[in-house]
């Protein structure tokens, strides 16, 4: 077995790994820089949760929020001009990586705020807004994949920024975020501008799925019908990687025949399939298990700094997708089998989702907020 950084080994088939996590003081101390050039770390992602970890519970923000105090901008601004300082600093750190690989990697995300959700115009504004301030190349907007967020990114492809779609669970919604990347393209191509340019990924979410179904296993475990019983020991912890793999079914589907090949005739670039929620939450299940199940091409995982260490440490890489892919019809259809409806479930886990970064934001307003009078109150 190779003895190379298994981190670095993922390359090698195909997949980029991007870090779901940023924080100012590894910006500023060379720790992501190491990261970029020890383990091939390609990309970055944040959320309002892990600002929310980051400037609530670090002293690393306090210099910044002590500098900006006086300033006559409300709370949710002055957030965001810590979120732009670091994704900017985050970006330009990336920026050899999105020179060198031809803007394939290199992007560092940034999300729209998590208040908007439900409201398509001010989705696209709030994009439109953050793409100007961040003024980089090889920055992304996230944008919800709720229903009223997939008009956001057809528009915002159409006029070019780079998008991640996140909080993606179920193989349905994916789809409908395909067709509105492609319809972008198309709609950007009428317009006579080019797309060679535009990048985005589909942010489809693992163990949240494993955390929702695996109780509903647990309890059909005990069922008196002992076949029923065997099926659902068996299918635990198998539906986050068989949704996955469902979705990447889809994408080798979407992503061919005349309507793809047309636009990539013009240089449009396929919508990468990104692994999101892949920290192991379930102590039972290997801490790697959401990286080395679903390694393959013309993908990306993105991962915490814990799974990142795990990785590099004995992650065993190898090119597992296509069987997940494989086994995921039968997975699905032995879960519909025993009654339960995935279907409900990821809606769930959507209106969830929104609401799991909608609570952390409320509080880091109120920390910042918090923050910004004492340093006013050491003024006076």
């Amino acid at each position: 077995m190779s003895t190379q950084n298994p981190l670095l080994r993922l390359k090698t088939f195909g997949q980029s790994i991007w870090l779901d996590y940023i924080e100012r003081s590894i910006l500023k101390d060379g720790t992501l820089a190491r990261w970029i050039r020890e383990d091939g770390l390609a990309g970055m992602t944040s959320n309002p949760a892990i600002f929310e970890k980051s400037i609530a519970h670090t002293d690393h923000y306090n210099s910044a929020i002590e500098r900006l105090a006086g300033q006559d901008i409300a709370t949710e601004a002055l957030y965001e001009r810590l979120a732009v300082e670091d994704v900017r600093a985050a970006a330009d750190l990336f920026r050899p990586v999105f020179d060198e690989s031809g803007g394939l990697d290199g992007y560092v995300s940034l999300e729209v705020s998590p208040l908007l959700a439900h409201d398509t115009e001010a989705t696209t504004r709030d994009a439109h807004r953050l793409w100007g301030e961040l003024d980089r190349p090889n920055v992304m907007i996230k944008v919800p994949a709720m229903r009223e967020g997939l008009p956001a990114v057809r528009e915002l492809i159409r006029s070019g920024l780079n998008i991640n779609v996140t909080l993606l669970f179920a193989v349905e919604r994916y789809v409908d975020v395909v067709e509105a990347y492609l319809s972008g393209l198309e709609a950007r191509l009428a317009d006579g501008r080019p797309i060679d340019h535009v990048a985005s990924v589909a942010s489809f979410f693992l163990s949240r799925i494993d955390v929702k179904v695996d109780p509903l296993f647990d309890a059909i475990a005990a069922d008196d019908d002992p076949a029923r019983a065997a099926t659902a020991r068996a299918l635990r912890g198998e539906i986050a990687v068989a949704s996955a793999g469902m979705a990447y079914r889809r994408f080798r589907e979407l992503f061919a025949g005349p309507r793809w090949e047309a636009l990539a005739a013009r240089g449009a670039r396929a919508q990468r399939l990104l692994w999101a929620s892949t920290g192991t939450k379930d102590p039972n299940y290997s801490d790697t298990k959401y990286v080395d199940a679903l390694i393959g091409p013309q993908t990306v995982n993105t991962i915490p700094v814990e799974t990142l260490e795990a990785y590099r440490d004995h992650g065993d890489p190898a090119a597992r997708l296509e069987e997940a892919a494989a086994r995921a019809p039968e997975l699905l259809e032995r879960l519909a089998g025993l009654g339960i409806d995935l279907g409900r479930i990821d809606r769930e886990l959507e209106e969830e989702g929104v609401k799991k970064f909608v609570e952390p934001f409320r509080h880091l307003l109120e920390t910042v907020e918090g923050q910004r009078r004492a340093a006013l109150a050491r003024r006076t």
